[in-house]
C-alpha cells in the first residue's frame, strides 16, 4: 500500500509550484496547499508560516514582542492582493455566540485560531524548526503576561496568547521529539478531538451522548476480542491515563474478593498484598495508597537482567505472604515496563495466579498496543488469562492524549462495585436500555469523551494501519540498537536485542572511554546523560529522555512511538548525540 507523507500535497507538481524547492519543504508545500485548499486557508498557513520563520531567524532568548499575523484576503491561490487586520482590538468574548449578531464575528474569530493552529501543525512536521524553544520558568513568566486579570481582554489578546502559547509549547508531533511514550500528532485524530470539543458533552448516560456511548461499547467489546476473550465478551471504560485503569483493576480485585468493603471499608478485611515487578510503573504503589491499602503492602518481585518478572520469586513472596496471615489478592505483570520495554512472562505468571486465586492484571499500557501487529503480539501469549488488562491507545497507536482502557474480563463486576444509584442521573425507568448507561460502573461523575479520536483513527487506517504503524516504529528501533551496539562510545544497558521501542544505553564521550578506575568512571557517567538532554534542549534539535535504573548510573532511553520518525532521524539522533557530548 503506497505512502503518503505529510508534505505529499506538493509533491504531484513540485517543479511547478515550488521552483527548485523540494516539495518535503514546508514554503514548496504551502505554494501549492494555496493552490489546492479552499476557504483560503492555504494562502494562511503560507503567511503565519512568514512570520514563523522570522521567529525561526532571531537570537534564542531575544525578548519580542507578539504580534497578531495579517489578514489575508481569502484567494485560493497566491496573490497581491492587499492584505488588512481584522478587527478583534475592539472585540470581546461577549461580542461571540450566544450574542444576537454574533454568528459572523464568531466564525471570523475561529477561522483565525484555526489558522493559528494549522500553522503551528505545518511547522511541527518541519525537521528545520525547533523541537523547543527552551527558557527557564523565570524566563518564560517574564516574557509574556500570563497573570489573570480583573477585566476581560480582548479578543486580539486572546489571539496573541493563542501564538505565544504555540510559541513556547513543545512540538510532540516533531519527527525528532522521542522524549516520551506519547509522541506524534495524527491528523485524524486530531479533527476527532476537535469535534469533540465542539460536541462538548459527558460520557455519563446515553441520553446525553448517544453515539458516543455506543462507540466506546464497539470499541472495547472490538479490543477484548483481539485480547482474546471469547466473543469480546466482559467490560470496560476509558479512564484518564493508565494510572487510574491500573487503579481501577486494583479496586476490583479487592472488591471481587471481599465485596463487603465497598460498604465498611478496610478495617472490615484482612491485611490484603499486592504483587508487582520492580520494574513495574509507579502508578501500582499510588493506586495502592489511594485505596488506603498502603505502599507498604505492594511487594516488588525480582526482574531479571532484561527486566522481567521472575516468576519463581512471585511465587516465593506470595508464600511468605500468606505464612505471616496476609492475603495474596493481585497481581500486576507488565508488558512494556517503562524504561526497559520489557514484557513480563503472563503464562507462568497466570498459572501462579490460578495456582492461588489471585486476580492477575496486566499493565499493558505501553506495550498493549502490540496486540495488533501479527508479528508482535507472541510477546504477550498469555494475556487472555488475564482478569484485567490496561491499554493505552495514546502511546503506541498515537492517538491524541488521552485515551486508556481498563478491560475486564468479568461482566458486570464494575457496575457492581462502583455503582451508587444515584436518581438524579441513573432513572429507572427510561425508555431504552438502561445498560447504556455507563457512568455509574465509573469512579467519576463528570467523564470526557476519550474514545472518539480512537474511533474515528481506527476507521481511517484499519487494524492494517495500526499494524504497520507499530511495526514500523518497532523495525526503527532494531535499526538504532543495530546501529550502536558495536559503536565506539556506546554500550547497552542490557544485553540482547530490545523487546519494545526501547532502546537503553550509556553514551561514552571521548575523554571518558579509557578512564581505568571503575567508580570514577561511573560518576562521571552519571552526569553525561543530564548535560548532554539539556543541551538539546537548549538547541532545541531534539528530546530523548534518561534515568538511573536501580545500581545503573544515568542512561538515555531512547522511545519510538512518533509515525513522523524515519531512519534519517535516528540517524540525526546518534550524530547529534557525538557532538552535544564529544567534550564531556
Amino acid at each position: 500500500m503506497a505512502s503518503h507523507g505529510f508534505w505529499s500535497l506538493g509533491a504531484d507538481n513540485a517543479g511547478a509550484t515550488a521552483g527548485s524547492q523540494s516539495p518535503s519543504t514546508p514554503r514548496a508545500w504551502c505554494q501549492a496547499a494555496a493552490q489546492k485548499l479552499s476557504g483560503g486557508i492555504g494562502s494562511k498557513i503560507c503567511a503565519l508560516l512568514n512570520v514563523g520563520e522570522v521567529e525561526k531567524g532571531a537570537e534564542t532568548g531575544a525578548k519580542q514582542p507578539l504580534q497578531p499575523a495579517a489578514g489575508t484576503c481569502g484567494c485560493n491561490k497566491p496573490c497581491n492582493c492587499a492584505k488588512t487586520d481584522v478587527g478583534f482590538s475592539d472585540l470581546y468574548s461577549t461580542d461571540l455566540l450566544p450574542a444576537l449578531d454574533g454568528d459572523s464575528k464568531t466564525m471570523t474569530f475561529l477561522q483565525e485560531v484555526v489558522d493559528i493552529l494549522l500553522a503551528y501543525i505545518v511547522e511541527s512536521f518541519d525537521r528545520e524548526t525547533k523541537v523547543i524553544d527552551f527558557h527557564y520558568p523565570n524566563e518564560l513568566l517574564q516574557l509574556n503576561n500570563w497573570e489573570l486579570q480583573h477585566d476581560p481582554a480582548t479578543l486580539d489578546d486572546i489571539l496573541i496568547s493563542c501564538r505565544a502559547t504555540l510559541k513556547y509549547a513543545i512540538k510532540t508531533a516533531h519527527p525528532r521529539y522521542f522524549n516520551q511514550l506519547s509522541t506524534g500528532l495524527d491528523m485524524v485524530g486530531l479533527a476527532a478531538d476537535w469535534l469533540t470539543s465542539t460536541a462538548n458533552t459527558n460520557m455519563f448516560t446515553y441520553e446525553v451522548a448517544p453515539v458516543f456511548v455506543l462507540l466506546e461499547y464497539v470499541t472495547l467489546k472490538k479490543m477484548r476480542e483481539i485480547i482474546g476473550w471469547p466473543e469480546g465478551r466482559g467490560d470496560g471504560i476509558f479512564s484518564p491515563g493508565g494510572a487510574i485503569s491500573n487503579m481501577y483493576a486494583m479496586l476490583l480485585a479487592r472488591f471481587k474478593m471481599f465485596p463487603e468493603v465497598k460498604e465498611k471499608g478496610m478495617s472490615s478485611v484482612p491485611r490484603l498484598v499486592a504483587f508487582t515487578s520492580e520494574h513495574s510503573h509507579f502508578s501500582i504503589k499510588k493506586g495502592a495508597a489511594a485505596l488506603g491499602i498502603g505502599t507498604e503492602s505492594v511487594i516488588c518481585i525480582k526482574a531479571d537482567e532484561c527486566g522481567k518478572l521472575i516468576p519463581a520469586d512471585l511465587e516465593r513472596r506470595i508464600l511468605e505472604a500468606k505464612q505471616k496471615g496476609f492475603v495474596p489478592f493481585f497481581v500486576s505483570a507488565t508488558a512494556g515496563t517503562t524504561v526497559y520495554g520489557a514484557f513480563d512472562p503472563l503464562i507462568a505468571i497466570s498459572d501462579i495466579c490460578r495456582k492461588y486465586n489471585v486476580w492477575m492484571h496486566v499493565d499493558g499500557a505501553w506495550g498493549g498496543s502490540l496486540l495488533m501487529s501479527r508479528r508482535h503480539r507472541w510477546k504477550l501469549d498469555g494475556v487472555e488469562r488475564a482478569n484485567s488488562v490496561t491499554w493505552n491507545p495514546h502511546k503506541m497507536m498515537s492517538v491524541p492524549l488521552q485515551c486508556s482502557a481498563l478491560l475486564v474480563r468479568e461482566e458486570g463486576l464494575m457496575q457492581n462495585c462502583n455503582q451508587m444509584h444515584a436518581c438524579y442521573l441513573f432513572q429507572q425507568d427510561k425508555q431504552y436500555d438502561l445498560s447504556y448507561d455507563t457512568g455509574d460502573k465509573a469512579l467519576q461523575c463528570g467523564r470526557h469523551v476519550d474514545i472518539f479520536k480512537l474511533w474515528l483513527m481506527w476507521r481511517a487506517k484499519g487494524t492494517i494501519g495500526f499494524e504497520a504503524q507499530i511495526d514500523r516504529c518497532l523495525e526503527l528501533s532494531e535499526y538504532l540498537y543495530n546501529k550502536i551496539k558495536d559503536r565506539d562510545g556506546y554500550e547497552m544497558v542490557f544485553d540482547g536485542k530490545p523487546q519494545h521501542t526501547n532502546v537503553c544505553f550509556w553514551y561514552l564521550p571521548p575523554g571518558m572511554r579509557y578512564i581505568e578506575d571503575k567508580e570514577e568512571k561511573k560518576k562521571r557517567l552519571h552526569k553525561v546523560a543530564p548535560v548532554i538532554k539539556a543541551r538539546m534542549m537548549e538547541y532545541g534539535t531534539t528530546m530523548v529522555s534518561y534515568q538511573p535504573q536501580g545500581d545503573k548510573v544515568n542512561f538515555f532511553r531512547m522511545v519510538i512511538s512518533n509515525p513522523a520518525a524515519t531512519f534519517e532521524d535516528i540517524d540525526f539522533l546518534i550524530e547529534e548525540i557525538e557532538r552535544l557530548g564529544h567534550d564531556l
